[in-house]
């Protein structure tokens, strides 16, 4: 079985997560969605509802499973006997960082390869930092975002400022 896994933070999923997930299912028996639960980083939603949400928008695409993960990468995909890694390149800006990142792993674990997929034109633009400002600043982000993701967002941003004026 060809297992892959898509790692990310998801906060929250766009569009371009769910497009990437959608055409990896196609190729890898089995695609696991990584949530890194980063202690260094103040996400907008904790990982467990980043899990619930991802979890919701792939209901419907049998060979995707999604998991919280911390730690390294490459010892989350030998945990699960993964032999790919899927990352998602929307500009040559992402090509830097990736690459080096792919190359580290490859050092810390030969078994595992990266494959990348280049982003849909119509998402190229798009990430999760887009989408949270946009957000906050009230634009409609129903074209970002899976729809069932779309209130949760705006509730989180509206506690998040009702916290803050506190």
């Amino acid at each position: 079985m060809k297992r892959a896994i898509y790692p990310g933070s998801f906060d929250p999923v766009t569009l371009g997560h769910l497009d990437i997930i959608k055409r990896s299912a196609k190729i890898f028996d089995e695609v696991i969605v990584g949530v890194l639960n980063n202690n260094s980083k103040t996400p907008l939603f904790p990982v467990e509802n980043r899990v619930k949400m991802l979890e919701e928008v792939v209901k419907d695409i049998p060979n995707v499973k999604v998991m919280s993960f911390e730690g390294l990468l490459v010892d989350f995909a030998k945990k699960l006997d993964a032999q790919v890694i899927v990352r998602g390149l929307r500009a040559v800006t992402d090509f830097e960082y990736e690459l080096q990142m792919s190359q580290t792993n490859m050092v810390l674990d030969q078994e595992i390869d990266t494959i990348f997929f280049t982003t849909c034109l119509e998402y190229s633009y798009l990430s999760s930092s887009t989408v949270k400002e946009a957000a906050f600043y009230g634009a409609d982000i129903s074209s970002f975002v899976p729809e069932s993701v779309i209130h949760q967002v705006y509730d989180k941003i509206k506690e998040k400022k009702e916290n803050r004026n506190e």
